[in-house]
């Protein structure tokens, strides 16, 4: 069945009565102005030449142009097929802990950071799956609701830090509760809820609702990501380490014991994070194990537009009557017809060019099908066609850079990204060529190389973390290769053992043992001394009475902050 895309564009069409009443205005007052000049003989001898037929076929050939053009805006479309696409998956709502707490860095270079990244792979692991994002502190937000588009899920991820909760604390309850809230409360199955957090919970309530909603069939599994032991927290506003109300410097510990007891009572699986791959495995057996139902989504369907067709209609109907004139018979060719002509052949020009973008977005079309698949000789076949035909097609570019990789082809992939990002229009699509090269040269030990493509990825967009992560990432790698040839450079310089040597060594060892390290002289005056120390107390009282005020000024503020 056909519908429109966008149905309020079809609002427009309340001007086709106005512009009937302008017709029928223009046609009265031409009639008057006849009158007017008098004599018939003569009126008649002055517009032999003009055809009142002519005219009326002009304006309705305008009308019908502006008609299908607005039609061919609200885009008419059916499905190809059926009119939903039906797939095997299950709903999951991530719970994302973005308190204070999750700032500490026991987990490099934060747990916030780092739980975000195993996010993002989850997200990658369940590509039939709906995925919704809660973020919670001291209360629970619904960031995004259940959506199988993942593209919007990472962009929404990015996003939460956090600012994005203004009261802080550590609510897990609530989480659960919001969590499921966005499932569809009718079916008693195949829905999960992932739970990331450091498990500093300053709630009672968080196990009593786990067990509800393990009896409405949810299965809670949850992520530990922190360390028994614990760290400090600098708090972003001071750049300080974050003290309690007695002056005490705040530690904060992964409390496994909380988030055991809520996937044993949610029928789920605990996971301590260590390594991020890992635990996305695990969390993807044990969620592939739900079993999966059939869902039907919208947002899937493949239509059929009539967008192209009607506006092909539109450019026939404007050169009809660019072409057509009033005038009964023309003898004279003037430069006004010779302009109209120009511009009829201009026109031609623009249609076999706007047939080959369709057909070049065809190609692409077939190319994403191919590749979401895992079809990568079939996708790159593709993407190769429309970069061939049009090497100034970016998406063509950057797609067939991402087949080749999948393939095995870096070198390749390398030309293909390379091509994308000169002709590039937009910082953030350049960022993301730039991130994906930079990956293809890592996996291939291309250090220096790798280490440069993130950080032009991290120039044109510095909130890329992916791309941040992974440039420390091979920064380290890096170091470690340095060392290690440092040192087996060093062994081969080494001279082979000598007994006068290794008496000497032996000697100098005995002497640096007895000597004993001289404490350093003090610079700075007994005076220097205590008025930098009063400063620093001052600075400390200030401190304190500022954070006072925020307190009193927050009537619904939780004990804890963190």
């Amino acid at each position: 069945m056909i519908h429109f895309q966008h149905i309020e564009y079809l609002l427009a069409l309340a001007f086709v009565p106005l512009m009937i009443l302008l017709y029928v205005f223009v046609i009265n007052n031409k009639k008057k102005t006849i009158k007017k000049i008098g004599d018939p003989a003569l009126v008649n001898q002055l517009i032999a030449a003009y055809s009142p037929s002519k005219f009326r076929i002009k304006f309705i050939l305008i009308l019908l142009a502006f008609t299908v053009g607005i039609i061919a805006l609200a885009n008419p479309r059916k499905p190809r097929g059926t009119t939903m696409v039906n797939r095997s998956g299950i709903d999951v709502m991530v719970a994302l802990d973005v308190s204070k707490s999750m700032l500490a860095d026991d987990i490099k270079p934060s747990r916030l950071e780092r739980a975000k990244q195993f996010i993002a792979k989850l997200i990658d692991k369940l590509p039939e799956d709906r995925i919704g994002i809660v973020v919670f502190a001291g209360r629970a937000y619904l960031q995004m609701p259940l959506t199988t588009d993942h593209s919007a899920a990472k962009m929404y991820l990015s996003s939460a830090t956090t600012d994005v909760v203004p009261t802080q604390g550590t609510v897990i309850g609530d989480a659960l509760k919001m969590s499921y809230a966005a499932f569809n409360t009718l079916e008693k199955k195949y829905k999960a809820v992932v739970l990331i957090s450091d498990g500093e919970d300053h709630d009672e309530t968080a196990i009593k609702i786990t067990k509800a909603m393990a009896e409405e069939g949810v299965m809670i599994n949850t992520i530990g990501i922190g360390s028994p032991e614990g760290t400090t927290i600098i708090d972003p506003v001071t750049n300080e380490t974050k003290m309690d109300a007695s002056g005490n410097p705040v530690i904060t510990k992964l409390n496994e014991e909380e988030l055991k007891s809520i996937a044993v009572n949610g029928n789920g699986l605990y996971q301590l994070f260590t390594n991020t791959d890992e635990v996305v495995n695990n969390i993807d057996k044990q969620l592939t194990g739900m079993g999966q139902r059939a869902i039907s989504e919208n947002s899937l369907v493949n239509y059929y537009n009539f967008f192209p067709w009607l506006l092909g209609v539109v450019l026939i109907l404007l050169l009809a009557e660019f072409f057509m004139t009033e005038i009964k018979k023309q003898t004279k060719v003037n430069k006004s017809t010779i302009k109209k002509e120009v511009a009829v052949l201009a026109v031609l020009f623009i249609i076999p060019s706007f047939m080959m973008a369709q057909s070049d977005n065809s190609l692409l079309k077939k190319g994403n099908d191919a590749y979401n698949k895992k079809e990568y000789d079939v996708a790159a076949e593709s993407y190769k066609k429309v970069a061939d035909k049009d090497p100034a097609n970016e998406k063509a570019q950057y797609n067939l850079g991402n087949a080749l990789y999948k393939k095995g082809n870096a070198d390749e992939a390398l030309k293909a990204y390379d091509e994308a990002i000169k002709i590039g229009k937009s910082k953030n699509d350049q960022s993301a060529t730039w991130y994906n090269k930079g990956v293809s040269l890592q996996n291939n030990k291309k250090l220096p190389e790798c280490i440069d493509a993130y950080k032009n990825a991290l120039r044109l967009n510095p909130a890329d973390e992916e791309a941040r992560f992974n440039l420390q990432k091979a920064l380290q790698q890096q170091q470690k290769e340095q060392q290690q040839k440092d040192k087996n450079d060093k062994d081969k310089k080494k001279p082979k053992d000598d007994p006068k040597q290794k008496d000497k060594q032996k000697q100098q060892e005995e002497k640096d043992k007895n000597e004993q390290p001289k404490p350093q002289p003090s610079k700075m005056t007994q005076k220097e001394a205590e008025e930098k120390l009063k400063a620093l107390l001052q600075q400390e009282k200030n401190l304190q009475n500022k954070l006072r005020k925020v307190d009193a000024a927050s009537p619904n503020k939780p004990e804890k902050d963190w």
